[in-house]
Protein backbone atom coordinates (compact mmCIF):
# COMPACT_ATOMS: atom_id res chain seq x y z
CA UNK A 1 0.00 0.00 0.00
CA UNK A 2 1.33 3.04 -0.96
CA UNK A 3 0.13 5.43 1.91
CA UNK A 4 1.68 8.88 0.68
CA UNK A 5 -0.63 8.27 -1.77
CA UNK A 6 -3.56 7.53 -0.65
CA UNK A 7 -3.13 10.24 2.15
CA UNK A 8 -2.76 12.71 -0.75
CA UNK A 9 -5.97 11.28 -2.09
CA UNK A 10 -7.80 11.41 0.89
CA UNK A 11 -6.65 14.92 1.64
CA UNK A 12 -8.18 15.89 -1.65
CA UNK A 13 -11.82 14.54 -0.75
CA UNK A 14 -14.71 16.28 1.48
CA UNK A 15 -17.24 13.74 2.95
CA UNK A 16 -20.90 14.09 3.84
CA UNK A 17 -22.24 11.79 6.49
CA UNK A 18 -25.85 9.92 5.60
CA UNK A 19 -25.78 7.05 8.53
CA UNK A 20 -24.55 5.66 11.20
CA UNK A 21 -25.19 2.60 13.82
CA UNK A 22 -24.76 -0.51 15.25
CA UNK A 23 -26.03 -3.79 13.81
CA UNK A 24 -26.18 -7.22 15.91
CA UNK A 25 -26.84 -9.89 13.26
CA UNK A 26 -29.22 -12.18 14.02
CA UNK A 27 -28.71 -16.22 13.36
CA UNK A 28 -28.22 -17.33 10.17
CA UNK A 29 -28.14 -14.16 8.59
CA UNK A 30 -27.14 -13.83 4.84
CA UNK A 31 -27.15 -11.48 2.29
CA UNK A 32 -26.45 -11.87 -1.43
CA UNK A 33 -25.57 -10.43 -4.70
CA UNK A 34 -25.84 -6.89 -3.37
CA UNK A 35 -25.03 -4.24 -5.12
CA UNK A 36 -24.10 -1.02 -2.77
CA UNK A 37 -25.40 2.00 -3.79
CA UNK A 38 -23.69 4.29 -1.31
CA UNK A 39 -20.24 4.08 0.00
CA UNK A 40 -19.61 2.47 3.73
CA UNK A 41 -17.76 1.14 6.45
CA UNK A 42 -18.34 -1.46 7.96
CA UNK A 43 -16.01 -2.62 11.76
CA UNK A 44 -16.59 -5.90 13.17
CA UNK A 45 -16.56 -6.42 16.84
CA UNK A 46 -17.92 -9.06 18.04
CA UNK A 47 -18.83 -12.39 16.20
CA UNK A 48 -17.52 -14.37 12.97
CA UNK A 49 -18.80 -14.76 9.06
CA UNK A 50 -17.41 -14.26 5.67
CA UNK A 51 -17.72 -12.23 2.69
CA UNK A 52 -17.20 -12.42 -0.93
CA UNK A 53 -16.53 -9.14 -2.92
CA UNK A 54 -16.56 -9.34 -6.39
CA UNK A 55 -15.70 -13.09 -6.11
CA UNK A 56 -13.27 -13.00 -3.85
CA UNK A 57 -14.12 -14.62 -0.33
CA UNK A 58 -12.81 -12.95 3.12
CA UNK A 59 -12.92 -14.12 6.42
CA UNK A 60 -14.77 -11.97 8.69
CA UNK A 61 -13.81 -11.31 12.63
CA UNK A 62 -13.36 -8.91 15.20
CA UNK A 63 -10.88 -6.26 14.03
CA UNK A 64 -11.70 -6.37 10.56
CA UNK A 65 -12.95 -3.40 8.17
CA UNK A 66 -15.28 -3.97 5.32
CA UNK A 67 -15.00 -0.60 2.79
CA UNK A 68 -17.87 -1.02 0.66
CA UNK A 69 -18.06 1.63 -2.64
CA UNK A 70 -20.70 1.67 -4.87
CA UNK A 71 -21.29 -1.48 -7.76
CA UNK A 72 -19.10 -4.28 -6.16
CA UNK A 73 -20.98 -7.38 -6.09
CA UNK A 74 -21.07 -8.79 -2.32
CA UNK A 75 -22.29 -12.00 -0.32
CA UNK A 76 -22.59 -11.55 3.03
CA UNK A 77 -22.72 -14.32 5.58
CA UNK A 78 -22.93 -14.19 9.68
CA UNK A 79 -22.09 -17.68 11.56
CA UNK A 80 -25.40 -19.07 13.31
CA UNK A 81 -23.06 -19.55 16.54
CA UNK A 82 -21.53 -16.81 16.65
CA UNK A 83 -23.07 -13.79 15.04
CA UNK A 84 -21.28 -10.35 14.12
CA UNK A 85 -21.60 -7.52 15.32
CA UNK A 86 -20.44 -4.29 13.71
CA UNK A 87 -20.34 -0.30 13.53
CA UNK A 88 -21.77 0.75 10.32
CA UNK A 89 -21.08 4.38 8.40
CA UNK A 90 -22.75 5.42 5.01
CA UNK A 91 -21.09 8.27 3.53
CA UNK A 92 -20.85 10.34 0.44
CA UNK A 93 -17.95 12.21 -0.62
CA UNK A 94 -16.79 15.00 -3.45
CA UNK A 95 -13.00 16.46 -4.44
CA UNK A 96 -12.28 19.63 -3.31
CA UNK A 97 -8.55 20.91 -3.34
CA UNK A 98 -6.98 24.53 -3.74
CA UNK A 99 -3.91 24.39 -5.56
CA UNK A 100 -1.91 27.53 -6.72
CA UNK A 101 -4.54 29.91 -4.80
CA UNK A 102 -7.65 28.21 -7.04
CA UNK A 103 -10.18 25.92 -6.06
CA UNK A 104 -11.01 22.55 -7.90
CA UNK A 105 -13.75 20.42 -8.03
CA UNK A 106 -14.81 16.91 -8.44
CA UNK A 107 -17.94 15.28 -8.26
CA UNK A 108 -18.07 11.91 -6.58
CA UNK A 109 -17.91 9.98 -9.77
CA UNK A 110 -14.57 11.55 -11.09
CA UNK A 111 -12.66 10.68 -7.92
CA UNK A 112 -13.07 7.42 -6.52
CA UNK A 113 -12.94 6.93 -2.71
CA UNK A 114 -9.19 5.21 -2.64
CA UNK A 115 -9.49 2.47 -0.55
CA UNK A 116 -12.03 -0.57 -1.03
CA UNK A 117 -12.05 -4.13 0.51
CA UNK A 118 -11.22 -5.76 3.29
CA UNK A 119 -8.50 -4.54 5.84
CA UNK A 120 -7.10 -5.87 8.92
CA UNK A 121 -6.76 -3.40 12.20
CA UNK A 122 -4.39 -3.90 15.06
CA UNK A 123 -5.55 -0.46 16.79
CA UNK A 124 -8.99 -2.26 17.20
CA UNK A 125 -9.90 -0.28 20.61
CA UNK A 126 -9.12 2.74 19.17
CA UNK A 127 -10.79 2.36 16.07
CA UNK A 128 -13.88 1.33 17.88
CA UNK A 129 -14.60 4.25 19.80
CA UNK A 130 -14.53 6.57 17.06
CA UNK A 131 -17.32 4.52 15.50
CA UNK A 132 -19.29 4.75 18.27
CA UNK A 133 -18.66 8.52 18.84
CA UNK A 134 -19.81 8.91 15.28
CA UNK A 135 -22.78 6.39 16.26
CA UNK A 136 -23.59 8.56 19.52
CA UNK A 137 -23.69 11.95 17.69
CA UNK A 138 -26.16 9.83 15.10
CA UNK A 139 -29.27 9.82 17.70
CA UNK A 140 -28.52 13.94 17.97
CA UNK A 141 -29.49 16.27 15.02
CA UNK A 142 -27.96 20.36 15.18
CA UNK A 143 -25.46 21.91 13.30
CA UNK A 144 -22.87 21.91 15.74
CA UNK A 145 -23.48 17.85 15.87
CA UNK A 146 -22.96 17.73 12.16
CA UNK A 147 -19.57 19.48 11.93
CA UNK A 148 -18.49 17.54 14.89
CA UNK A 149 -19.10 14.09 13.09
CA UNK A 150 -17.10 15.10 10.14
CA UNK A 151 -14.18 15.98 12.04
CA UNK A 152 -14.52 12.59 14.03
CA UNK A 153 -14.69 10.97 10.70
CA UNK A 154 -11.99 13.05 9.60
CA UNK A 155 -10.09 11.67 12.43
CA UNK A 156 -11.18 8.28 11.97
CA UNK A 157 -9.85 8.02 8.37
CA UNK A 158 -6.29 9.48 9.57
CA UNK A 159 -6.52 6.56 12.25
CA UNK A 160 -7.06 4.27 9.43
CA UNK A 161 -4.31 5.16 7.79
CA UNK A 162 -2.01 5.10 10.88
CA UNK A 163 -2.89 1.85 11.64
CA UNK A 164 -1.42 1.04 8.16
CA UNK A 165 1.37 3.08 8.63
CA UNK A 166 2.33 0.76 11.32
CA UNK A 167 1.66 -2.48 9.57
CA UNK A 168 3.63 -1.49 6.52
CA UNK A 169 6.94 -0.36 8.61
CA UNK A 170 8.91 -1.36 11.31
CA UNK A 171 9.94 0.51 14.20
CA UNK A 172 13.14 1.48 13.36
CA UNK A 173 12.33 2.30 9.40
CA UNK A 174 9.81 4.60 10.85
CA UNK A 175 11.93 6.08 13.13
CA UNK A 176 14.47 6.34 10.64
CA UNK A 177 11.97 8.29 8.09
CA UNK A 178 10.98 10.73 11.05
CA UNK A 179 14.20 11.57 12.09
CA UNK A 180 15.50 12.71 8.25
CA UNK A 181 12.09 14.62 7.92
CA UNK A 182 13.19 16.68 11.50
CA UNK A 183 16.78 16.88 9.82
CA UNK A 184 15.13 18.81 6.73
CA UNK A 185 12.86 20.91 8.53
CA UNK A 186 15.82 22.28 11.35
CA UNK A 187 18.33 22.87 7.97
CA UNK A 188 16.07 23.23 4.44
CA UNK A 189 18.21 26.66 4.18
CA UNK A 190 21.63 24.70 3.97
CA UNK A 191 22.61 22.35 1.33
CA UNK A 192 21.26 18.84 1.56
CA UNK A 193 21.29 16.33 -0.75
CA UNK A 194 19.74 13.01 -1.76
CA UNK A 195 22.80 11.57 -0.92
CA UNK A 196 23.03 13.23 2.78
CA UNK A 197 19.75 12.29 3.91
CA UNK A 198 20.31 8.84 2.63
CA UNK A 199 23.80 8.16 4.83
CA UNK A 200 21.68 9.37 7.74
CA UNK A 201 19.21 6.59 7.16
CA UNK A 202 22.29 4.08 6.30
CA UNK A 203 20.40 2.87 3.44
CA UNK A 204 21.09 3.32 -0.73
CA UNK A 205 19.35 6.59 -2.35
CA UNK A 206 17.20 4.70 -4.05
CA UNK A 207 16.22 2.26 -0.95
CA UNK A 208 15.53 5.60 0.95
CA UNK A 209 13.77 7.72 -2.08
CA UNK A 210 11.00 4.38 -2.30
CA UNK A 211 10.78 4.15 1.51
CA UNK A 212 10.28 8.46 1.78
CA UNK A 213 8.11 8.49 -0.74
CA UNK A 214 6.07 5.58 0.07
CA UNK A 215 5.64 7.39 3.80
CA UNK A 216 4.79 10.91 2.32
CA UNK A 217 4.13 10.84 -0.59
CA UNK A 218 6.89 13.19 -1.27
CA UNK A 219 10.46 12.50 -2.83
CA UNK A 220 12.84 13.51 -0.28
CA UNK A 221 14.21 16.49 -2.81
CA UNK A 222 10.43 17.11 -3.44
CA UNK A 223 9.61 17.34 0.46
CA UNK A 224 12.58 19.58 0.79
CA UNK A 225 11.64 22.04 -2.09
CA UNK A 226 8.06 22.25 -0.52
CA UNK A 227 9.17 22.82 2.44
CA UNK A 228 11.92 25.85 1.58
CA UNK A 229 8.98 27.31 -0.61
CA UNK A 230 6.48 27.22 2.32
CA UNK A 231 9.04 28.89 4.27
CA UNK A 232 9.68 31.49 1.39
CA UNK A 233 5.77 32.09 1.52
CA UNK A 234 6.00 33.15 5.44
CA UNK A 235 8.53 35.69 4.83
CA UNK A 236 7.53 37.22 1.68
CA UNK A 237 3.86 37.96 3.36
CA UNK A 238 5.20 38.87 6.40
CA UNK A 239 8.52 40.99 6.09
CA UNK A 240 10.52 43.42 4.12
CA UNK A 241 13.55 41.43 3.02
CA UNK A 242 14.53 41.81 -0.80
CA UNK A 243 13.47 38.46 -2.72
CA UNK A 244 17.26 37.59 -3.33
CA UNK A 245 17.76 37.92 0.71
CA UNK A 246 14.46 35.35 1.33
CA UNK A 247 15.94 33.42 -1.66
CA UNK A 248 19.19 32.81 0.76
CA UNK A 249 17.15 32.27 3.49
CA UNK A 250 16.02 29.38 2.75
CA UNK A 251 18.82 27.57 0.75
CA UNK A 252 19.19 28.64 -2.60
CA UNK A 253 21.89 30.90 -3.71
CA UNK A 254 21.08 31.74 -7.08
CA UNK A 255 17.87 33.82 -7.01
CA UNK A 256 16.59 33.43 -10.48
CA UNK A 257 16.60 29.42 -9.73
CA UNK A 258 14.53 30.21 -6.72
CA UNK A 259 12.42 32.24 -8.47
CA UNK A 260 11.81 29.51 -11.40
CA UNK A 261 10.79 27.05 -8.66
CA UNK A 262 8.96 29.07 -6.35
CA UNK A 263 6.45 30.00 -9.16
CA UNK A 264 5.97 26.31 -10.40
CA UNK A 265 5.05 25.41 -7.25
CA UNK A 266 2.92 28.58 -6.35
CA UNK A 267 1.69 29.81 -9.47
CA UNK A 268 3.05 33.52 -9.28
CA UNK A 269 6.46 35.45 -9.09
CA UNK A 270 8.13 35.85 -5.55
CA UNK A 271 7.60 39.54 -5.65
CA UNK A 272 4.17 38.87 -7.52
CA UNK A 273 3.40 37.07 -3.93
CA UNK A 274 5.01 39.43 -2.22
CA UNK A 275 2.88 42.61 -3.47
CA UNK A 276 -0.25 40.99 -3.41
CA UNK A 277 0.22 39.78 0.18
CA UNK A 278 1.24 43.19 1.23
CA UNK A 279 -1.90 44.79 -0.88
CA UNK A 280 -4.26 42.40 1.16
CA UNK A 281 -2.71 43.37 5.16
CA UNK A 282 -3.29 46.75 3.98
Amino acid sequence: MDLGNLTSKLNELTFSLLLAGYKTCPQNWVKKGKKPFYHSLWFITKGSGEIIINEKKNELSPGKLIVFTPGMICDKKSSSSNPLEFYFIRFTHAGAIEKKEQWHFKQPQDIPFPLHGVYSIKNSSGVALLFDEINSLSKRRSSTIAFRQKILFQELLLTLIQDFHTQTFSKDTRQVIEETIDYIGHHYHQAITLTDLAKMADLSNSHFSRLFKKNTGYSPIEYLTHLRIDRAKELLAHSDIRVKEVSQNVGYEDELYFSRIFKKIVGVSPTQFSDEQKTLDQ
